[in-house]
């Protein structure tokens, strides 16, 4: 058994490089195809194995899914508001700089949600159960709470917000397959790389140095990255996006290196409580965390607890695979042409969604991408284009 446990932990990590830095491949869509091979699979293998397989995948993905939002442009969904600061310190030739603060922030808040594991399997069987019946309402008063806390313009905001929520609506009740990745790609990605080619932006030399960070701040940083993360993980719809979207509106003028330790954050500390909330409510809530439940039927406590084992082993080698590869991308970056890299980036990006999401998926690009461009030719925040997910998932809890 240990022989599997090990080999499906390393089988995972190599899986979790290629979900994690290969735009198009998210770690839901491995684990949905892993799936339909269990009847296979099961007959040569253990369940508990192919549920380490995806955790280990899992986890690794939430370290490196940054490192091509930042780098190239080309956004997961979780770690789609990365791409806005990352960008920033890419441009200031502190790329690297963008994925470590990433990287500490998934790494320390893993080994924090570790440690409070008992804390949050007491408090999410006790409150779970009294919000159940309001979730609809609780993500009504988070999206007002984003647009009263807008500086620009409020009403531009709540348009923003009304448009993505449209689209998202659109979007994820027709057939197109894997709609999230031209939705996204658009609002996020494409948008960004066509402006800067507008500005025609030159990449500095990347200076590989690790961020400073001031002790206090970080430790705000990390504190809120768990609490938003541990609610979002129990919160149908408020992914790590919208979470850490959220979340600065606890800080005022927070510097962009902590809100990168905060998305990093989340974005792991998600998974993690995703695993609790399986055992404690019988809940899942991501694709991988569905796959498990579907290969485990009966989601034991010492299931839990080889589970959340084997996330400490991944979070320590993916830390070191994450920064190591984001060297490799630091030099890669700085030695081309920037204009020629967007542009290739770009038709990257639509020749995936052709093959993964078909010609309307290519309107589906197209319109993101132009709604993307909103915010940044004008005062508001980007986050409030999340509303592409979030107005979906108040209609269904409310209707």
């Amino acid at each position: 058994m240990l022989l599997e446990i090990f080999s499906a932990t390393l089988l995972g990590l190599l899986a979790g490089i290629v979900t994690g830095l290969v735009p198009g491949i998210h770690i839901n869509l491995v684990a949905v195809f892993l799936l339909s091979l269990a009847p296979l699979l099961l007959e040569f293998f253990q369940p508990m194995t192919l549920a380490i397989f995806i955790v280990s995948m899992s986890v690794n993905h939430t370290f490196l899914d940054t490192i091509p939002s930042i780098f190239l442009g080309a956004p997961d969904p979780d770690a789609a508001l990365s791409i806005l600061p990352g960008h920033q310190l890419l441009l200031e030739g502190k790329g690297y700089e963008a994925v470590a603060l990433t990287i500490i922030g998934s790494f320390f808040s893993l080994i924090i949600a570790l440690i409070l594991t008992p804390l949050i399997i007491l408090v999410s069987r006790f409150i779970y159960p009294l919000i159940q019946s309001k979730i609809g309402w609780i993500l009504i008063v988070a999206c007002l709470l984003l647009i009263i806390k807008e500086r620009g313009s409020k009403l531009l905001a709540l348009v923003l917000f009304f448009l993505s929520g449209t689209l998202g609506i659109a979007i994820l009740n027709s057939t197109i397959k894997d709609p999230l990745f031209p939705l996204f790609s658009g609002l996020f990605g494409i948008s960004s790389l066509i402006l800067s080619l507008n500005s025609k932006t030159e990449l500095p030399l990347q200076e590989i140095t690790f961020p400073v960070l001031e002790k206090i701040q970080t430790i705000k940083s990390l504190t809120l990255s768990i609490i938003t993360g541990i609610c979002s993980a129990f919160t149908p719809g408020l992914g790590p996006s919208q979470a850490a979207a959220l979340s600065t509106t606890f800080f005022k003028n927070l510097k962009s290196k902590y809100f990168l330790i905060i998305i990093g954050g989340l974005s792991t500390i998600n998974m993690v409580v995703g695993f609790i909330a399986l055992y404690t409510i019988n809940k899942a809530r991501n694709g991988s965390v569905i796959a498990i439940s579907k290969l485990i039927q009966t989601f034991t406590f010492n299931d839990l607890i080889l589970l959340l084992s084997v996330t400490l082993f991944v979070g320590g080698i993916a830390t070191i695979l994450a920064l190591s590869i984001t060297k490799i991308f630091s030099k890669f970056v700085e030695r081309v042409n920037y204009k020629k890299l967007c542009i290739s980036i770009i038709l990257l990006i639509t020749a995936l969604t052709l093959i993964l999401s078909g010609p309307l998926g290519l309107l589906v690009l197209t319109t993101s991408t132009l709604l993307g461009m909103i915010p940044q030719t004008s005062t508001v925040q980007r986050h409030h284009l999340m509303g592409c997910l979030l107005l979906p998932v108040i209609l269904f809890f409310i209707l």
